[in-house]
């Protein structure tokens, strides 16, 4: 079991890094203002739950790194993916219901937003393949060399999914679509502990 704990949290910093990007749509007019924030809050009501169900999952895979067994570590990982997977899709599809943001690019924001979601879902799966693929049951030396070895792969994998993703939803949640975003209540996703995923 040396040495699989370390990484395994590796995998957890990487994916509390991440998650920043949820988190950030828990922060704290005129026509034009109006309108988008009834675009908003539209959009927010509908991904709540999925915001919340993918924070809930980055929760699970930071709480088992700490002293999990591998065949833990596994069976937490492999539904923490699919459920950010699952969560990822289902927030641009709500984008997609919603309608460009009324903004000057609102389209290319939406679309753009929307395309970035999808490839991170599908990134998500693949990340559930490869850590389904690993032994966790091999409890020799060399099984436990292997499976650490697995898990640093997905890590590194997770940490690539991250930086990749942040251009669109960066550009989402900034500027005066983002202002609008983070004003609703339906977009406060917060860990049930009330505290922010550990990045130890």
């Amino acid at each position: 079991m040396e040495g699989t704990n370390p990484v395994n949290k590796k995998l957890a910093a990487a994916l509390s890094g991440g998650a920043v990007l949820v988190l950030a749509l828990s922060g704290c007019g005129d026509s034009d203002e109006d309108k988008l924030n009834d675009w908003a809050k539209s959009l927010c009501g509908q991904i709540q739950p999925q915001l919340e169900k993918s924070v809930k999952a980055q929760q699970t895979i930071v709480s088992t790194a700490a002293d999990g067994k591998p065949e833990e570590i596994q069976k937490a990982d492999s539904e923490a993916f699919q459920a950010i997977a699952d969560a990822d899709k289902a927030i641009a599809q709500a984008l997609e219901k919603a309608g460009p943001p009324p903004v000057d690019n609102g389209e290319k924001i939406q679309t753009d937003a929307v395309k970035d979601l999808n490839e991170a879902s599908k990134s998500y799966e693949e990340l559930k393949k490869n850590i389904d693929g690993l032994d966790a049951k091999d409890q020799s030396p060399e099984g436990l060399k292997e499976f650490s070895e697995g898990l640093q792969k997905v890590a590194d994998d997770l940490g690539k999914i991250q930086k990749e993703g942040d251009g669109a939803l960066d550009t989402l949640l900034s500027g005066e679509v983002g202002d609008a975003i983070k004003k609703q209540d339906g977009c406060k996703a917060t860990p049930s502990n009330g505290s922010e995923p550990s990045t130890a």
